[in-house]
């Protein structure tokens, strides 16, 4: 569905193009999810932590697709309201990420609010065009990691 044939030429920078787009994106979802006092950020690490933890910080970084210096600098202020503790791991050198009991309340309030920035999305650029969107995008990511074959099917 989305090979390239010999005739399409891409005009403009992909990278610019990407940007524009999530920094829209970004701004919809900030409106919505700022409302609980969270940001974006946040409100996804929350939420990997109340799907996952306990957790290492390595882990959650590497789930994340974020570098272990960002993860330490984003799990801090989660920490500070109490919505994660940050624990002994196994060994001396380990650690472990765990949701508080107010952290799973502030993550679900945070979905909340995430459902409604979602939804309020989907009717503004149609559910077609978003499904099709998450595919190109699931299907970009795949190539780039050099697995293409998990998500064209071959």
């Amino acid at each position: 569905m989305y090979g390239m044939k010999n005739s399409i030429k891409p005009q403009g920078c992909t990278n610019l193009k990407l940007r524009q787009l999530t920094r829209m994106v970004t701004r919809h979802y900030d409106g919505y999810i700022a409302q609980t006092g969270l940001k974006n950020t946040q409100y996804a690490l929350l939420s990997y932590v109340v799907r996952l933890g306990p957790i290492q910080p390595v882990d959650l970084a590497r789930l994340m697709r974020m570098d272990a210096s960002t993860l330490t600098r984003n799990l801090q202020p989660l920490a500070a309201h109490g919505w994660l503790e940050i624990g002994a791991g196994k060994d001396a050198r380990s650690r472990l990420v765990e949701a508080t009991e107010a952290g799973r309340v502030k993550q679900a309030e945070g979905q909340r609010a995430w459902k409604r920035a979602q939804t309020a999305l989907n009717e503004q650029l149609g559910a077609e065009r978003v499904a099709a969107l998450h595919d190109l995008l699931d299907t970009c990511i795949a190539f780039l990691d050099g697995h293409p074959e998990g998500q064209l099917g071959e």
